[in-house]
């Protein structure tokens, strides 16, 4: 694999967001990584299936219009696919940060709305039960394709990862890191509660599934669970959150992630990748 078997798919709703971070991404910027750009789609999957019909790449990475990719970032996902490669022939996708069958979080990446590192550092591949949807590689050879049926633009990550496993793909999160300059969410909406109880009832025989946000389960208490969590730690949740409005290269620069390349030459050294959420905001 090289870099000439990797296109970026990215949909879009606010070109001042695109322009501030995931077009600041060195590979992107150089033109090494194409993009193609869904704008306002009518829901998630369908826009990105839409994204991975228009390209022929037999890498594509979905990304959100608001994450950075730091100088190096190529190389680096290309030295994590060998290895998943030597792990699992048969895989389909890869994600930045993901839950585990333990239901840990696994990444590392910076998240703007929580003010720090999350996810605990993968020294190895980690198989995944769920990904955060913020960058999703998939091996276009596998065949796997996004569930249109799924409404909005949440849980798709982790629908898809479901949907590989079952038809016999591996799904790995991998040490990809990443600048997420994403909003401060103090609630979720009624896109995020129709997409959990679509999976609720697509996923019965699976459950409890743990996504990146919340628990799913048969009787979808969690949900109510997560709703009253989020209104509880609202004000203490907003004090931890950075603001949005930085350069993410600042970002990147702070986790010592401004030449992921340098990292890789240091890489026996975990700490150059970053941390584990315990270990709170980032300064």
């Amino acid at each position: 694999m090289t870099s000439t078997d990797i296109h970026l798919v990215c949909l879009c709703n606010n070109e001042a967001i695109l322009k501030a971070n995931l077009l600041r991404s060195p590979d992107i910027a150089s033109g090494r990584l194409p993009l193609h750009l869904e704008w306002n789609p009518q829901s998630a999957p369908k826009g990105l299936n839409r994204g991975l019909d228009t390209t022929v790449a037999g890498l594509v990475v979905f990304v959100h219009q608001d994450v950075y990719l730091p100088a190096g970032w190529t190389d680096l996902l290309l030295t994590r696919l060998a290895e998943i490669e030597a792990l699992d022939a048969n895989w389909a996708l890869v994600g930045a940060f993901g839950v585990d069958m333990a239901a840990l979080g696994w990444g590392p990446v910076w998240s703007t709305s929580l003010g720090s590192i999350v996810g605990q550092v993968c020294t190895v591949p980690v198989p995944a039960q769920s990904f955060d949807e913020l960058l999703i590689v998939l091996r276009r050879a596998s065949g796997v394709r996004f569930d249109e049926a799924l409404p909005g633009f949440h849980l798709y990550g982790t629908d898809i990862v479901q949907s590989a496993r079952k038809a016999g793909f591996g799904a790995w999160v991998a040490s990809l890191p990443l600048i997420h300059n994403d909003g401060f969410h103090q609630e979720l909406d009624a896109s995020f509660d129709a997409a959990f109880h679509y999976l609720r009832r697509k996923w019965r025989d699976r459950l409890p599934l743990k996504s990146p946000v919340s628990k799913i389960t048969w009787h979808g208490l969690n949900l109510l669970r997560q709703h009253w969590h989020n209104r509880k730690t609202a004000l203490l949740r907003k004090e931890f959150s950075r603001p949005r409005d930085v350069d993410p290269r600042h970002y990147a620069a702070l986790c010592g992630w401004s030449d992921l390349t340098a990292c890789a030459a240091r890489q026996k050294d975990t700490s150059v990748l970053g941390s584990s959420s315990a270990a709170g905001p980032l300064a």
